[in-house]
């Protein structure tokens, strides 16, 4: 008896923890490319001094992921058709606009670097790579179902140890490390504040959270969600949360131990590789090569996908990666454009790293509203019927939405006052 009871509660500790993969990938995908060259850069440029504000990203992105999980599971629906069917498609478009355009602009720089990590690791010239890895990916997306999808990008969240490895590697001043990291650091410096929001911009960015609406809200079968699916979620969203604020303050203290030295600044993945060489070691420049990779690959299928589902809720096309591609030519055709726009961009010679910040600085500066639409839709009974998100967790979005638009108001005064 003993035996057989032991057998069924690993079974539903199984399928518990097997149950929350699509939060951990939903939370994972924020460590995208563009969170590891934020960290890159923003470490070469201001040293340890905010290691706090990538510790801070856990609690923020916990309660984002919470609410949006919360509104996908009661709601069965995803953020953009909800703000289209209760707001009108006025706030809707906002909302659309504000998605895509970071979302472009992080699909093209993630694909130049995952394209630049496996040049890295294989030699060679990384440009011509670009196209041929997104069909690929497209490919992904157009044949494997949404499960097979997520549960294929769960497994190589393995991959993300790379980053811890590199911390190490890097030898970083510790007892500095840990001080930067409990005890805050203010400035106004220009560098910093902007830092600042590229940090909270790059993993609290829009598309993320839409994503979680959508598996809670779409793509996942009904009977999933109602049987303890917001327990789930809320679990979910934690792990996925302190996962990824541990890999992006593990960047930034190997940036810092690194580049951050010299305040060595870098303008691609292979020249952050190279400068990583002398300063901590061939293994360490490989290792962030092949982080670089794993960070992407799990990334571009949520980011792709994200843009296709808020595209056509918009307009209210059939969308899914359920369904098949004859089904559903608009979904799958977005998929393809921002692939084509992200290889345009390729061909355009941009820094990869310089577009990877202001990717990040972009959703910054969109992600406050997003956040707005999704906290006043989480409480609305109208809408969530006898299961809004409690009042602490709606005070916890809007104090998350006052710290990143709070991070953007500084950031374009300082603009304006470096003008006069």
């Amino acid at each position: 008896m003993k035996t057989g009871h032991r057998r069924s509660r690993r079974r539903r500790v199984s399928g518990f923890l097997g149950s929350i993969g699509p939060e951990l990938v939903s939370g994972a995908s924020a460590n995208d490319p563009t969170n590891v060259g934020t960290a890159v850069a923003v470490g070469a440029q201001t040293g340890y001094q905010l290691a706090w504000v990538a510790l801070l990203v856990a609690p923020l992105l916990g309660v984002v992921q919470a609410i949006a999980a919360q509104l996908g599971s009661v709601a069965r629906c995803d953020l953009q058709t909800l703000t289209r069917l209760r707001y009108g498609r006025r706030v809707a478009a906002i909302l659309m606009v504000s998605v895509v355009l970071v979302n472009v602009v992080t699909i093209a720089a993630d694909l130049q670097a995952l394209a630049a990590g496996i040049g890295i690791l294989a030699d060679v010239e990384a440009r011509w790579l670009v196209f041929p890895l997104g069909l690929a990916l497209v490919g992904l997306l157009a044949v494997g179902r949404y499960g097979q999808v997520v549960g294929a990008l769960r497994y190589l969240m393995v991959g993300f140890v790379a980053f811890g490895a590199i911390a190490f590697l890097a030898h970083p001043d510790w007892p500095l490390v840990l001080r930067s990291s409990v005890v805050p650091s203010l400035s106004l410096h220009r560098d910093v504040v902007a830092g600042g929001l590229a940090l909270i911009g790059t993993t609290l960015t829009s598309y993320v959270y839409v994503w979680e609406t959508v598996e809670r809200g779409v793509e996942e079968p009904p009977a999933a969600s109602a049987e303890g699916g917001v327990e789930r979620a809320r679990v979910g969203a934690v792990v996925g949360a302190v996962l990824t604020a541990a890999i992006f303050w593990f960047m930034l203290v190997a940036s810092a131990a690194t580049l951050g030295q010299t305040h060595q600044s870098v303008s691609s993945a292979q020249e952050a590789a190279q400068a990583l060489r002398p300063l901590a070691g061939s293994r360490a420049a490989d290792v962030f090569a092949a982080g670089l990779v794993v960070s992407a690959v799990v990334a571009l299928p949520v980011l792709m996908a994200t843009t296709a589902y808020v595209v056509g809720a918009h307009f209210d096309w059939r969308r899914g990666l359920s369904q098949p591609v004859s089904h559903a030519r608009g979904f799958y055709g977005v998929l393809v454009a921002s692939l084509g726009l992200a290889f345009v961009t390729t061909l355009a010679k941009i820094s990869v790293i310089g577009m990877l910040v202001a990717a990040s600085v972009i959703g910054g500066l969109g992600t406050p509203v997003g956040l707005v639409i999704l906290v006043l839709l989480a409480r609305d009974h109208r809408v969530m019927r006898a299961e809004p998100i409690s009042a602490r967790l709606a005070i916890a979005g809007w104090m998350v939405a006052i710290v990143v638009g709070s991070f953007g108001l500084l950031l374009l005064i300082g603009a304006a006052l470096d003008r006069f």
